[in-house]
Parts: structure tokens; C-alpha cells; sequence
């Protein structure tokens, strides 16, 4: 059964609160020595990039109103295909910073989604 663009969303909005809660109260040298934090947060946004290009296809104009999603899907291409370049700080940076935005967006999308219903 193919799924509609507000499961996506709610499935980033999941991701952005795993990744919060793996990290929350840890500063960045914590991070960098926990290995399974580290694979914890990647595999979260590996799910997120997973999302957004499912969006992508499914609703263009959802996929448009995200900042930066086509580096999201990058970024998680990368994450998988390329892991060893992956820089753990930038990934913190993505964390602490970037996430936020995501996760607000995708909040505002999903009220708008559920208010055209």
C-alpha cells in the first residue's frame, strides 16, 4: 500500500527526535568518542534522507518546501555509500544546528496538510 506524504514527514519528525534524544545533554568530544551514538544519529539521518527522496517523488511541491533537500538526500547518500569520509563533526554541526530547521519545517507541513483535509 503506497504511502502518503504526511507518513514521510511524521517519519523525519521521528528521526529528528531520536536524534535529539541520542544526543541530548552530550557535548561534541562525547560524541566523537561514542561510536554507537555516532551510528545511532547517522542511521537517524540516513532514515531522513530515505524520507525526503520518497517525498521527492511522491510530492514535489513537499520535497520544494524543505531547505536543502536535495542535500539532505546527498547527505544521506553519502552516509551510506561513502562512509568513511563522513566528517563526525560536521554530522554534530547537522545535529545541534540544521535539525532544527528540518524538523520545524516538517511540523509546519504536516499542520498544512492536516488542515487541507
Amino acid at each position: 500500500m503506497p504511502r502518503e506524504p504526511h507518513a514521510y514527514l511524521a517519519d523525519i519528525l521521528e528521526s529528528c527526535d531520536a536524534i535529539d534524544a541520542a544526543i541530548s545533554g552530550m557535548q561534541i568530544d562525547s560524541y566523537l568518542s561514542n561510536r554507537l551514538v555516532r551510528s545511532s544519529v547517522e542511521r537517524e539521518f540516513t532514515i531522513i534522507g530515505e524520507a525526503v527522496l520518497a517525498l521527492s517523488h511522491k510530492a514535489p511541491n513537499i520535497f520544494a518546501a524543505i531547505t536543502g533537500a536535495r542535500r539532505i538526500v546527498d547527505f544521506r547518500n553519502r552516509l551510506t555509500h561513502e562512509y568513511p569520509t563522513v566528517d563526525d563533526e560536521l554530522v554534530w554541526g547537522l545535529a545541534k544546528v540544521d535539525l532544527k530547521v528540518l524538523k520545524g519545517e516538517c511540523e509546519e507541513l504536516i499542520s498544512q496538510l492536516d488542515s487541507a483535509d
